[in-house]
């Protein structure tokens, strides 16, 4: 009982958030206006200042763990190609949903979600910076190589949009956000107290706003769209990843704020960015916006399991 209440305790009061940012939209407290520009703030200025805070509060090198990158990359790509492969086997009646399939059942909303995981936790984001910068690049560029060659009616990658792809990669203002965290670590910068403050405040709002502006975006009508390849990605997505790459990385020694990166990175429900990238790529989106819709539902009760399990084992 005792496992399972801190298990609960770390994953409840977060889908409450978003329950909340539901809540304020449907009492019009919550604008669409207001929930778009909660989501840019949170990406642009929140969340960077909270990445940048936590790490540059670290020792860098007693904290870099080369092994854990080069190992959160590797089962990304893996789930990726795995992804691309059961689309074409098991949906091969309709090609057209190949890339919003794959896309959706291996891209994880690590941000928002996974870093108020980890903090809910530890009180700060751990090693999730470090598991962040291995995986995003990859995501971002292998869902516009995906959702290219596997467009309807094309067939063929979009060079323009994998330079810009790369360029919206260099300027991401999480993935600035990190980097600046650790050249203030690695160099030993002075950190004036007005200014860490100030920081810090701003770190604060990134995880309740950014519950409550991905609460907000829910359409629940869209959760049934195309509910037969949506189930399938978000067991994938909720489960299958989890079960597979998990015991490997127990094997590997990996525990505590690693283990529960790792989590979160493959466990976490589809992000919503998915979704928009979709969209604005010629794909339909349905099958996208169903995968989040369910993800985020049912991700309360599998990362509740899942952390319970971990908490059991003695690993977190």
């Amino acid at each position: 009982m005792e496992n399972l209440v801190f298990a609960l305790n770390a994953t409840v009061p977060l889908f409450m958030m978003m329950v909340l940012g539901l809540f304020f939209k449907y009492i019009k407290l919550f604008t669409d206006d207001f929930v778009k520009t909660a989501n840019s703030f949170v990406f642009k200025a929140a969340l960077p200042a909270a990445l940048f805070y936590d790490l540059s509060n670290e020792d860098f090198f007693a904290v870099w763990d080369a092994r854990f990158v080069i190992f959160c990359f590797c089962v990304t790509a893996i789930c990726i190609t795995a992804a691309i492969v059961i689309s074409r086997v098991c949906f091969k009646s309709d090609t057209t949903i190949t890339g919003e399939f794959a896309q959706a059942s291996y891209r994880s909303s690590a941000a928002i979600l996974g870093i108020g995981f980890i903090e809910n936790l530890y009180g700060n984001a751990g090693m999730s910076p470090l598991m962040i910068a291995a995986t995003v690049p990859l995501y971002n560029i292998m869902a516009v190589v995906v959702l290219s060659f596997f467009k309807p009616g094309g067939g063929s990658i979009d060079r323009k949009l994998i330079v810009k792809t790369l360029r919206g990669i260099i300027t991401n203002p999480i993935i600035i956000g990190i980097v600046l965290g650790i050249l203030w670590s690695v160099l030993a910068l002075p950190k004036p107290k007005m200014l860490m403050k100030t920081v810090k405040y701003l770190s604060n709002v990134s995880t309740p706003m950014g519950l409550m502006a991905v609460g907000a975006s829910f359409d629940i009508k869209k959760a049934f769209g195309k509910l037969k390849p949506a189930v399938t990605a978000a067991v994938l997505k909720l489960i299958v990843w989890c079960a597979i790459f998990l015991p490997i990385a127990i094997a590997l020694g990996f525990t505590n704020d690693k283990l529960i990166s790792i989590l979160v990175m493959l466990g976490s429900p589809t992000t919503v960015s998915c979704f928009i990238m979709a969209k604005n790529m010629g794909h339909e989106g349905t099958l996208t916006s169903s995968t989040v819709m369910l993800t985020t539902l049912l991700s309360a009760f599998t990362l509740t399991g899942w952390l319970y399990m971990l908490k059991v084992m003695g690993l977190v």
